[in-house]
């Protein structure tokens, strides 16, 4: 098979990004026959009906998609280069792309970043949102420059980096009986309906642990990988959960009330870079003023 036309991935990469030949064709600025010809041209070559018609649109087919999702990668690849070149031009401070877990994306890590960016004027920054396995990959494929991940996460083309240990608090619904307490025991949720994190969290396994260490029978109705469903959930009474500091504290107004918990479960995470690369300065920076930033929070917790 002779080799691939990049005009013609670029016509297919934006029919599915807009479902349609017309919006595709405004999007990589050609006519709509020229449009059509490329995609029919590029399954010819391929030998694969990438395209089904659905009503005024064009719907990918499933081979479509797992093509598109190569192509994707190597766009994201391409656009990096465009990036970089860019910086050298312009002689920019510095771009760098960070993916974070949502405990700390959801909020605090944003707010962080934003006051970073205000005394870095000249700083570009990307920030992402993906659940720890997918930082980790982010991380190692090159296309973040620094991840926030779970501590237990590892690979061999990743260094990991410590942050402050974070103790995980109790959540509950507002009109709760126990939100009359200052601070929760194991025994204090006897019988509760609880709201568990994923199984394939490390941290589920050591709350599962300390409630099984002091023979505590909870009602395990609920179970979700996110924390800030589970907050969401606690806020409309379902229950009552264990859960990280920094969701707590950003669903503090949100129809729960948030109060130590004893004995003290660390919810631990770690900064993530390539281990074959140089860190960039500015991520170097990031990183330590991020862990003063979190220190300084642990620091405010509230522990009785």
């Amino acid at each position: 098979m002779r080799s691939l036309n990049p005009r013609q991935i670029e016509a297919f990469r934006a029919v599915v990004l807009t479902g349609g030949v017309s919006m595709a064709a405004n999007l990589i600025n050609v006519t709509q026959p020229a449009v059509s010809r490329m995609i029919r041209d590029l399954q010819r070559q391929l030998g694969l009906t990438l395209f089904e018609r659905r009503g005024t649109g064009l719907a990918p087919t499933s081979e479509a998609l797992s093509l598109y999702a190569e192509v994707e990668r190597a766009f994201v690849g391409l656009e990096r280069i465009a990036q970089m070149a860019a910086e050298l031009r312009t002689r920019r401070a510095g771009f760098l792309r960070i993916a974070a877990l949502p405990a700390l994306a959801n909020g605090f890590l944003p707010r962080f970043a934003g006051s970073y960016l205000v005394e870095r004027p000249k700083l570009d920054l990307v920030l992402s949102g993906l659940v720890s396995h997918a930082v980790v990959t982010s991380v190692a494929q090159g296309q973040s420059d620094l991840g926030f991940a779970e501590g237990s996460i590892e690979h061999a083309a990743v260094r990991l980096e410590r942050m402050p240990p974070a103790p995980y608090m109790a959540v509950l619904p507002q009109d709760h009986p126990l939100a009359r307490k200052k601070r929760l025991r194991p025994a204090d949720f006897e019988g509760e309906s609880f709201i568990s994190l994923g199984h394939s969290s490390l941290s589920r396994f050591r709350i599962d642990r300390v409630f099984a260490d002091h023979g505590v029978r909870r009602v395990m109705r609920i179970e979700t990988p996110l924390s800030e469903i589970a907050c969401s959930l606690a806020g409309s009474g379902a229950g009552v959960t264990l859960c990280d500091p920094f969701t707590a504290t950003e669903y503090a107004t949100r129809g729960i009330v948030v109060r130590p918990f004893e004995p003290r479960i660390h919810f631990e995470f770690a900064a993530l870079h390539a281990a074959q690369s140089t860190l960039p300065p500015v991520a170097r920076d990031f990183i330590d003023s991020f862990r003063a930033h979190i220190s300084a929070f642990l620091r405010s917790l509230p522990r009785r």
